[in-house]
This record gives C-alpha cells, sequence and structure tokens, in this order.
C-alpha cells in the first residue's frame, strides 16, 4: 500500500494533493519500523538482535544509495534525451512499484511466526521456537491485553526512549529530507548532489551493523552505538566550522553525519530484547517510532 500511495505523488497537482498523500504514506509506513522490531524478537535470540536490528535498518542507507543513483540516472538520462514526463514523477513511480513488488514478495514468503513458515519442515519450524526460547517472551500471542498496554504507557523507559527519538532526531530529519538541497550550498550542481549524496548512505550500513555487531559481541549496544553520535558531531562541526570554500571538507562532514542512526537502532534492538509480551512490545516500539515520525523523518 505504501509503494501504490508513493506512485501517487507523480499524479499531485497541488500542496493539498501532496500533503494528502503525505499522510497516507506516513499512516501505511508507520507499523514498519515496530512490526520489524516484532519480527526480530521472534526469530533471533536476544544475543543476536542487535546485529539483526542493524541489518535491516541499515537498508534505509541502502535505499539512498540504490535512489541516488537512480535519481542520477533518471535526471541525467532525461536531461540529454527528453522524457515523455516530468524526472521528478518517473522516479516517484518507479520507487512505487519497486516497493509493491518488494511487499507482495514479503506478503507471500514472510510468516507470521516459526509455525506458519512454509519453507522450513516440521522440524526446522519447531527447532526455530526451541532456539529462541531462551528469550523467554514466546513467539507472539496476537490477543489484545488491556494491563500489558497500561504497563507499556505507564513505563518511564518508554518515554526515555520516546525523548530521546524526538530530540536526537530533529537534526537527523532535516538532514535526511533536505540533503540534496545541503550538498548543492556546498558549491555542487542540483544533478552533482544526487550522486555525492550516496557515499552518505555507504557510511550509515557501515556503522549501522558494524555497531550491531559489536555491541552484540561485548554486550554494551548503547555505549557503543555512542560513537555514532560522535562521528555526527564532528561531521556537523566540519559543516559549520569549516571555511565555505572547502567544499570537500564539508562534504565529508556531511558523510559524517549519517552514522547518527546508530543510537536509535540499538534502542530498537533493546526494546526487542528486553520487553516481553505482544501487546506491550508493539506499543513500546510504537511509541518511539511516533516521536521520530514527528521529526519529519
Amino acid at each position: 500500500m505504501w509503494g501504490l500511495v508513493l506512485c501517487c505523488m507523480a499524479g499531485v497537482k497541488n500542496y493539498s494533493g501532496a500533503l494528502a498523500v503525505r499522510f497516507f504514506l506516513g499512516v501505511f509506513e508507520a507499523a514498519v519500523t515496530p512490526g520489524f522490531a516484532l519480527f526480530t524478537s521472534q526469530w533471533y535470540t536476544k544475543k543476536e538482535q542487535g546485529t539483526r536490528v542493524g541489518i535491516w535498518f541499515s537498508f534505509n542507507g541502502w535505499a539512498q544509495i540504490f535512489g541516488g543513483f537512480l535519481a542520477y540516472g533518471i535526471a541525467k538520462g532525461s536531461r540529454l534525451h527528453g522524457s515523455a514526463i516530468e524526472p521528478w514523477k518517473i522516479v516517484f513511480l518507479a520507487t512505487g512499484l519497486l516497493t509493491m513488488a518488494i511487499g507482495a514478495l514479503f506478503l507471500i514468503f514472510m510468516p507470521d511466526n516459526q509455525l506458519n513458515a512454509r519453507w522450513l519442515k516440521p522440524l526446522d519450524r519447531r527447532l526455530a521456537i526451541e532456539r529462541v526460547r531462551v528469550n523467554q517472551q514466546g513467539i507472539g500471542n496476537k490477543h489484545f491485553k488491556a494491563y500489558q498496554l497500561k504497563e507499556a504507557l505507564t513505563d518511564p523507559l518508554t518515554w526515555a526512549f520516546s525523548f530521546y527519538a524526538l530530540t536526537a532526531d530533529i537534526p537527523n530529519g532535516g538532514i535526511s529530507n533536505f540533503f540534496s538541497q545541503l550538498i548543492v550550498s556546498f558549491g555542487y550542481t542540483p544533478e552533482e548532489s544526487l550522486l555525492y549524496g550516496t557515499p552518505g548512505g555507504a557510511i550509515e550500513v557501515v556503522t549501522l551493523i558494524l555497531c550491531g555487531y559489536l555491541g552484540d559481541r561485548y554486550g554494551n549496544r548503547l555505549l557503543i552505538s555512542s560513537s555514532g553520535l560522535v562521528l555526527s558531531i564532528l561531521g556537523m562541526l566540519l559543516i559549520v566550522a569549516l571555511p565555505l570554500s572547502n567544499d570537500v571538507g564539508r562534504l565529508i562532514g556531511y558523510y559524517l553525519t549519517q552514522a547518527s542512526p546508530t543510537v536509535f537502532v540499538a534502542l530498537l534492538s533493546l526494546i526487542a530484547t528486553n520487553v516481553a509480551g505482544y501487546t506491550k512490545k508493539t506499543t513500546v516500539a510504537a511509541v518511539p517510532a511516533l516521536h521520530y515520525a514527528y521529526t519529519g523523518d
């Protein structure tokens, strides 16, 4: 559904239409992060979850890389050979259709839990359940439980996670959404900004997976993930402190800012690891995601 709505962006004619489409993009995207956190807790042991959350969240970086090359190719091809519709519409249609195709595959092949995994033999299904028994969280009783909702909303950690998501991702939201304009301000052309933004995605991929792996290995996800914040602060200092003539140095500063999601992702993995109960886990994951959405990311 998100991919279908994204395709609708190509038909937007005015501000009100764009606002409506953006609203429904948010509606259909809202379940993604809490849902993936739940899947992670169902399929992996606690010692594996930090790395796994880092891997699936790192596809935001892969999307930035792929999207940058795609947008650059469309922009350059349209400039050289022309196009039947505006290039920005082609971008929305291409990414929307791709999302729909991947979503259909996910719907077909991704089971609700190990017992419904058609691609596993009966014995393998039981083994998949046994290996996560150490989590002591079950594999997903989907009955709504009011007392777990109350526990989630009265748990101080829920709001601590939410406070971090709100405050830390305000600058991240601005940089992520307007990185192209930021790179243009360094002295590059709009076309070049699409291409030069892709290394930022690579930095996000590497830092998320590396911090997730090291956090699991040494049993301290938050401390190790804080290194991403150090890198992003260094990047911001390079952007604001270097002379305006130092385009390359400021561009490197932008790349370093893309390490900032490491702590937020570590918090997601901690929710998957430490929160038990289907209703409570989904609520605790959803509330910080809601505050994350306030930042515009």
